[in-house]
């Protein structure tokens, strides 16, 4: 990151801490839904190839009669995907657009009726009115809002549950369970949107949600020789929730969020960054289990690390051999610095993917690795016929 840059998010964050609006407090991210074709087999996917654990249940042999939705966790991370039971669900549209793909970011709260009511109120699309879900663990309340294309935030409060996960749900449990990978918790998601459209879901993130935007990305910064994109980070009064809003922009050829929106059929998630504290570790075991990542910037990247750090009088405690072995890549600013890696998309269609990160004090987002990372993403589209 450049000195401006790291002012822009030094002033950023204070902004979120001294003046964020809090009529909407975030407690962390709840769960994150996908719809997707086969639920069984995806789950086999995330536990085998991820390290996911089996949590909970619901289907047929539940009551549900029309989806069934699996629960896994990782540390602090929980996934739920979800398949519908016929023909006629709702839940088909969506996978006949999107392919597999993420539906639902719930976030947790500690009153789910406010939380509804503070958005609505303030021009949030509403897709579910509070609704109280009881069982012999107490209660649940979950309440949902829109945001940018067909994706959903929504509000859950489980202060008076006791449960495995939610009332519906049973324990899940396997006999096959792999060692997790050292993943701890959700750093950020990042969503993409069509063109000029940036702009209008970060005032929407500001007015509906009370987030700052504390950090901003243009053409400029995020281009290669053949394509480009802008992107503005937005965060809670807290910091414990980042959306990264991304839109194309003109290049000579087509850029990966023109091809996410394509394939996607509209805006929707890009991809989710789970932090690691140890991501030599745990790209090792993800690439044993089959994990694909991008490719490994050249000889030359690696060769300006050391520069980049000393410019932050920082020291790399990783050996760069190793990173270089795995192609991690690393960047700094004044606060520390960051290792992360990225995912091939995880489906057939390239849309989503994962980003691996472990944060060694640094606060962005890697911007000295973007050149790097979209050559590679290019290197890929070119192999698809998408550049």
């Amino acid at each position: 990151m450049s000195k401006k840059e790291i002012k822009s998010v030094e002033y950023g964050l204070e902004k979120i801490f001294e003046g964020a609006q809090d009529f909407l407090p975030l407690l962390g991210t709840d769960y994150v839904e996908f719809y997707v074709g086969n639920a069984k087999q995806a789950a086999h996917f995330y536990k085998t190839a991820f390290g996911f654990q089996s949590y909970a249940y619901r289907g047929l042999e539940t009551g549900s009669r029309d989806q069934v939705s699996y629960v896994l966790k990782q540390d602090k991370i929980r996934l739920v995907l979800t398949t519908p039971l016929n023909s006629k669900s709702p839940i088909n549209d969506h996978i006949v657009k999107h392919g597999d793909g993420v539906k639902v970011v719930a976030l947790w709260v500690e009153d789910a009726r406010s939380a509804y009511e503070e958005t609505t109120k303030r021009g949030a699309k509403s897709y579910m009115e509070p609704t109280v879900e009881k069982d012999e663990h107490g209660e649940v309340v979950r309440a949902g809002i829109y945001t940018y294309g067909e994706t959903v935030h929504m509000f859950v409060e489980r202060k008076n549950y006791k449960g495995k996960f939610m009332p519906g749900f049973v324990e899940w449990k396997s006999d096959y369970n792999p060692e997790p990978t050292g993943l701890k918790f959700i750093d950020h998601m990042v969503g993409n949107v069509g063109w000029n459209e940036m702009n209008t879901w970060v005032k929407w993130y500001e007015d509906v949600m009370g987030f700052v935007n504390f950090l901003s990305f243009d053409d400029k910064q995020i281009h290669t020789e053949y394509s480009a994109l802008m992107s503005k980070v937005m965060s809670n009064g807290n910091g414990r929730i980042k959306f990264p809003i991304n839109e194309p922009a003109e290049g000579k050829k087509k850029s990966q969020i023109e091809e996410y929106l394509d394939f996607y059929e509209g805006p929707g998630v890009q991809h989710i960054a789970v932090a690691t504290d140890d991501i030599i570790k745990t790209v090792s075991d993800l690439r044993s289990r089959g994990v694909e990542f991008l490719s490994t910037p050249p000889e030359e990247y690696y060769a300006s690390v050391p520069g980049r750090l000393e410019e932050f009088s920082h020291e790399l405690r990783e050996d760069i051999e190793k990173l270089k072995s795995l192609g991690i890549m690393i960047d700094a600013d004044e606060e520390g610095y960051l290792l992360q890696i990225f995912t091939k998309p995880v489906e057939d269609r390239p849309t989503l993917f994962f980003e691996i990160i472990q944060r060694m004090g640094a606060k962005g987002f890697g911007a000295g690795n973007f050149k790097a990372l979209f050559q590679s993403i290019e290197r890929e589209q070119a192999l698809r016929g998408t550049l």
